[in-house]
């Protein structure tokens, strides 16, 4: 395309649609079945599908035909399956590009604050209300942009209220995709905040030969396991029998703007992903190296928490809190290039 403007595309298209679009369609079988879908074309060659029945959580991903993010065995799985006590939070996960974890646990089961917490908390499988999909003209039409917009609500009577505003957003002829969050406590008591982005990338833009490139930075293996093998933490293996995961905390200073970046390149593929998160909301990022057979992940995870739960965070002195009236936003930008 040599041109991308509204003026020299208007004479040549019937509809928009023949470039991008956002398509609502609704699952219709298996655990899924109702599961409400915003398919979103971009018209660079990146779609991605938008579920706002799982916590505004973003599924399947492609770029130019390449497919970019891990799918589980679970596949896409409707919110009224969800087990929220001990493991549960996994018989339904389907992995996708982006899973919301939190807002009130990120890590392992656990009781804190006279609640139980089951993994990774609530947040993915929340319903959306106040749904919204827009693909237009912006200003001078000099960009055609797509979003989807919707409301989540982490909430319970006599306890927290929690109000996360989501906005994702793409545009024609981008290779990005922009996650804005705006997390507001509209309770009336001091409440605890776990955020984390689960971006999961998988085959074949995770392959053996890959590597994690950022600035030097400060890291820190989760445990002993991940110490171990701790000088090829940016390095991707083949499938291995038996692996088991790594997690590292990562502290990557932040640019100019204010972001910090990671990016993963797969020379062979000649395809990088670039992940770019707001430090002052998000100061961590954690790397999940997940070799597995089958099991054949890399999460890259700006986060505010590490991953440990609530309880072992407040006793380590370092969970966050919002104060009633108190707002949070945070930026997450996943972009995809082509290498040389």
């Amino acid at each position: 395309m040599m041109a991308l403007d509204k003026s020299y595309l208007h004479e040549r298209l019937g509809s928009m649609r023949q470039l991008a679009s956002i398509r609502r369609m609704r699952i219709d079988d298996g655990k899924g079945r109702g599961m409400r879908v915003f398919e979103v074309t971009n018209g660079s060659g990146l779609s991605f599908s938008v579920y706002p029945d799982r916590g505004m959580d973003i599924g399947e991903a492609s770029f130019k035909g390449i497919p970019l993010a891990w799918i589980t065995p679970n596949g896409p799985v409707a919110p009224q399956f969800y087990e929220a006590d001990s493991l549960g939070w996994l018989r339904t996960w389907g992995g996708g590009l982006l899973t919301g974890c939190g807002l009130m646990n990120v890590g392992g089961a656990n009781c804190s604050g006279g609640e139980s917490h089951g993994l990774h908390g609530r947040l993915s499988h929340t319903p959306a209300e106040e749904i919204n999909s827009t693909a237009r003209w912006t200003g001078d039409g000099a960009s055609y942009e797509l979003e989807v917009s919707g409301e989540l609500r982490v909430s319970r009577v006599f306890g927290k209220n929690l109000s996360l505003r989501r906005n994702i957003r793409t545009a024609l002829g981008d290779n990005s995709i922009t996650i804005r969050d705006r997390v507001e406590n509209q309770g009336f008591r001091k409440t605890p905040l776990m955020q984390l982005y689960h971006i999961n990338l998988g085959w074949p833009l995770v392959d053996a030969g890959a590597v994690i490139e950022a600035v030097k930075h400060r890291i820190t293996p989760q445990n002993e396991v991940a110490a171990a093998d701790y000088p090829e933490w940016n390095h991707l293996t083949d499938p291995e029998r038996n692996f088991v995961e790594q997690v590292f905390y990562h502290e990557i200073p932040a640019a100019e703007n204010g972001m910090a970046a990671v990016t993963l390149r797969n020379s062979k593929l000649k395809l990088a992903c670039r992940v770019e998160y707001s430090v002052g909301s998000l100061p961590y990022l954690i790397e999940w190296k997940m070799m597995g057979q089958g099991e054949y992940v890399l999460g890259l995870e700006p986060s505010n928490t590490f991953p440990e739960g609530q309880e072992a965070m407040a006793r380590r002195g370092l969970l966050r809190f919002l104060a009633p009236g108190e707002v949070v936003e945070c930026v997450v930008k996943i972009s995809f290039e082509e290498l040389p």
